[in-house]
């Protein structure tokens, strides 16, 4: 069988294969798509009924300007081509109003020719979309200006009757227009949920558009015909607004989710450089993971703001990354260091700051890294900054970094309580820890469990504090990082 044709002694051709063509389904026709073409043919019959029962009456439409109605069919194809998306699957323009302007000065045939010129550039394959389109807006355009009519008659110079029109018209054409066409989207699978949103978004409208188009009619009225056509101006500018204000709100949702994107990979590569870390030295596995905690607590109560607490928590993590760059053996020697050896283990902030470097992004984050053994005093290392000129966030994993050290165990000794590593914070306040920082943690460590004062629990372990599992993506930039 090739494309409905079946080769026996004799051509068949598939009677189903127009169907397929015309609306443009692909394969055996579903249950949803039959229901689809009788759909389609149902409305294009009751169009058809309509269009023939106003043509009888054509005497009631003796008043009809032909250009007038033209510059509305062309404003309102020019308003459908800038329609906005509301969702893969959902449009939504401002053509409905030369719709309804059309139905209530002209009646229901112009607006059923409004309605349907602004459907010609959807004149494409497949062709039964563009029927069942332009039979539901041509249906509810139609059965507006009839609504319109018995209203308004032919008394288009009482304002209060005119308001009264348009209103009845524009609400006969949206929910007509909103409730066929919910047929057809719920027969392609569209989800209730989205058919409502769409709805609500075309009911907001109204109260906007409904004065204006009143105004519109009564200009008619008493100025001229021909001041329908200023109808084109305002509604193509209107629809323009509507439009760039649509592509602004998607390019700050997606910039908000490249954010978030960028926030996780920057956590998932600080866990893989930590678990690198880690993986070489058990004695100071969690270490990394600990101070993040204690600094990201710090952080919160100094006050500051959400992202400098997230970037406390960051630096904590990859705090101590430099000594992936130390020689093999120095961190795990249970003796006291040479002169030599203490040199090279006070290299790793410079090597840490060397490493995040190269990374994109991490300029300030290297930056803290560098300084966060300095002293206050300016008796610390690697550059002797005095107090002010150390980073704040450097100070902060200062005095969370030498509290889970004292409270952890080494090699060299056994863990001190929580309580010994107070006081030792404490006496070292003015010297080599920044006051405002021990104090803020303090009265952290007061408030909580002698869980979180042993940094134990859930919340100081990866696990607990990655948004996202490791990935081995971020491996080869940790890699590439260390290696250089």
């Amino acid at each position: 069988m090739t494309d409905g044709i079946t080769l026996k002694g004799e051509f068949q051709v598939d009677p189903l294969s127009g169907l397929r063509w015309f609306f443009g389904f692909g394969g055996r026709l579903t249950r949803g798509d039959r229901w689809l073409v009788v759909y389609a043919g149902l409305l294009a019959s009751l169009l058809a009924f309509l269009v023939s029962v106003l043509l009888s009456g054509w005497r009631h439409g003796n008043g009809i300007e032909l250009w007038p109605v033209v510059a509305l069919a062309g404003s309102a194809f020019l308003a459908e081509r800038q329609s906005v998306r509301l969702s893969p699957r959902a449009e939504v323009s401002v053509s409905f109003l030369p719709i309804v302007l059309a139905a209530v000065i002209y009646g229901p045939l112009a607006a059923i020719c409004v309605s349907a010129a602004s459907l010609l550039a959807c004149f494409q394959r497949p062709y039964g979309r563009w029927l069942i389109w332009t039979s539901t807006r041509s249906l509810a355009a139609g059965v507006a200006g009839l609504v319109a009519l018995r209203i308004d008659g032919s008394d288009i110079h009482a304002f209060g009757r005119v308001l009264a029109a348009v209103v009845a018209a524009t609400v006969v054409e949206q929910v007509g227009d909103l409730l066929l066409g919910s047929v057809v989207a719920r027969l392609r699978g569209m989800p209730l949920s989205e058919i409502a949103k769409l709805g609500g978004s075309v009911f907001l409208a109204m109260p906007l558009y409904a004065p204006i188009t009143a105004l519109l009619v009564y200009a008619y009225s008493e100025v001229s015909p021909w001041s329908v056509a200023l109808f084109l101006f305002p509604a193509i500018a209107a629809q323009k607004l509507f439009l760039l204000y649509r592509e602004q709100r998607a390019t700050a949702e997606e910039l908000a989710l490249a954010i978030a994107r960028q926030e996780r990979a920057s956590l998932s590569f600080a866990t893989a450089l930590v678990a690198t870390l880690d993986a070489r030295d058990q004695y100071t596995a969690g270490h990394s993971a600990a101070v993040a905690v204690y600094a990201r607590d710090i952080a919160s109560r100094l006050g500051l703001t959400q992202d400098q607490q997230a970037l406390a928590h960051l630096c904590g993590l990859v705090h101590d990354i430099g000594k992936i760059g130390l020689q093999p053996g120095l961190l795990e020697k249970p003796g006291p260091l040479s002169s030599e050896e203490r040199n090279q283990m006070e290299s790793h902030p410079v090597i840490g700051e060397r490493i995040l470097r190269k990374v994109d992004d991490y300029a300030e984050i290297a930056e803290i890294v560098r300084h966060h053994h300095e002293r206050v005093d300016g008796q610390g290392y690697p550059d002797g900054h005095l107090a002010d000129h150390i980073p704040l966030i450097s100070r902060i994993i200062a005095v969370a970094d030498a509290y889970n050290a004292m409270t952890s165990k080494r090699p060299y000794r056994d863990a001190m309580p929580s309580t010994v590593a107070r006081i030792r914070m404490v006496r070292g306040v003015g010297t080599q820890f920044d006051t405002a920082v021990v104090a803020a943690f303090e009265a952290v460590l007061a408030n909580a469990t002698e869980e979180y004062r042993c940094g134990r629990g859930s919340g100081f372990t990866f696990e607990g504090q990655a948004s996202e599992s490791v990935s081995l993506e971020s491996y080869p930039r940790v890699l590439e990082a260390v290696a250089s």
